[in-house]
């Protein structure tokens, strides 16, 4: 099967294709991936709406289609994403025809990837056009040497794990900061940490290690239709519709911490809360009211990058100390998020090209049950299914 890879116009995430691209013979050191099942969340269209500010356009290029010169498609990009894929050509020595892969890959049907430093755990792919982009996204997981994977949890791997990862990160950057002085001492009045799109799951992720620190309140904002689910959860203090903004009091000492990227709603919170300490943006689910975070009152909005907070942890606890905690914070998180009569996650599979193009179009919308997650694949007859 020729390479079909899932293609969005940089500047309108609504447009877009597929375009089936030749096989092309592998370079010595090469192996070529199946990529066979990944998940589809409000998370990719944030890498879509910030993918020239964060670089996550040049992971995997898109390419021109058949019949036309070579080269990267002009106004077109690859959507990365997490899961999935099983090496089927290698010619490199330490990579196995058959190995199970975990990692990041584009919105296609394979991968072709440059295997360089190579462990028992797993390998980076060194293609040059990668060389300069952070190492957390160019490093592929051996399944059988992955401390945090499991063969039937899968899909909630894929759907949870990267999200998980960054929210852990969120949540430790705040406590690291002591939340910027908003945290009551002494039983005093808590500081609100304001979440927006709190119904997607980086959000609610952070919410539920929010929730467990003292001296604050998780509050989480969210659409009039997702306020009983965000609610159902748990890990909010407080469930807000957008349009109850008002009703907390404005002179609650808090934290912004926007998933949304809505340029009215910040400025709303910006403009309201006299005391509020501190403002970062995490991404951008509202693609068609992103704004920029200039001539705001308050402090300037400042883009988190988890890599960054990472590269910080792990000078200060080490490899093995960094894994330990993640490991540990991950297992108890899965659990809740998947375990119990009314899961927090349910995957759901949808399979085909055509598939693939309806669930971008249904999560750029914002449309569908929050507790569904999206799990795709390229591949309509593949069973990589692993649901209860």
């Amino acid at each position: 099967m020729a390479m079909q890879q899932f293609q969005v116009r940089r500047d309108a995430l609504a447009q877009t294709r597929w375009v089936e691209l030749p096989d092309v013979p592998l370079a010595e050191g090469q192996v070529r991936v199946r990529v066979e099942g990944f998940a589809y969340t409000s998370n990719n269209i944030t890498y879509g709406a910030f993918g020239d500010a964060m670089q996550y356009w040049q992971f995997y290029p898109a390419r021109t289609p058949p019949g036309q010169a070579d080269a990267v498609a002009e106004g077109w990009g690859c959507i990365p994403v997490w899961g999935f894929g099983t090496v089927l050509q290698s010619l490199h020595p330490g990579v196995a025809v058959g190995e199970r892969l975990y990692g990041y890959w584009p919105t296609a049907s394979h991968a072709v990837l440059q295997p360089t430093r190579v462990m028992a755990t797993g390998f980076q792919d060194g293609s040059p056009h990668r060389a300069a982009l952070h190492g957390i996204y160019n490093q592929l997981l051996r399944c059988n040497a992955d401390p945090l994977y499991t063969a039937d949890s899968e899909a909630a791997q894929a759907l949870l794990r990267p999200l998980f990862t960054t929210a852990w990160l969120i949540d430790d950057f705040l406590a690291d900061q002591d939340f910027f002085g908003t945290a009551a001492a002494g039983g005093g009045t808590p500081g609100l940490m304001l979440l927006s799109s709190a119904s997607s799951k980086t959000a609610f992720a952070t919410a539920a290690h929010l929730h467990r620190r003292a001296g604050i309140e998780v509050v989480g904002l969210t659409s009039a239709r997702n306020v009983a689910f965000c609610e159902s959860l748990g890990v909010y203090h407080l469930v807000l519709a957008y349009e109850q903004l008002d009703t907390l009091p404005a002179d609650a000492a808090c934290v912004y911490v926007d998933f949304a990227g809505n340029g009215a709603l910040r400025r709303a919170i910006h403009t309201r809360f006299a005391r509020l300490a501190y403002s970062s943006s995490i991404g951008g689910t509202h693609v068609d009211q992103l704004a920029g975070g200039r001539d705001l009152p308050g402090p300037r909005p400042v883009l988190f990058f988890a890599p960054a907070q990472a590269k910080k942890r792990l000078a200060d606890w080490g490899g093995a100390g960094f894994q330990e905690r993640l490991l540990a914070a991950w297992k108890t998180f899965l659990e809740e998020a998947t375990q119990g009569p009314e899961p927090w996650l349910v995957p759901r599979w949808h399979r085909g090209l055509p598939a693939v193009q309806a669930a971008h179009a249904a999560v750029l919308a914002g449309q569908g049950d929050p507790r569904e997650g999206l799990m795709l694949s390229a591949w309509p007859e593949l069973v990589v299914e692993k649901q209860p």
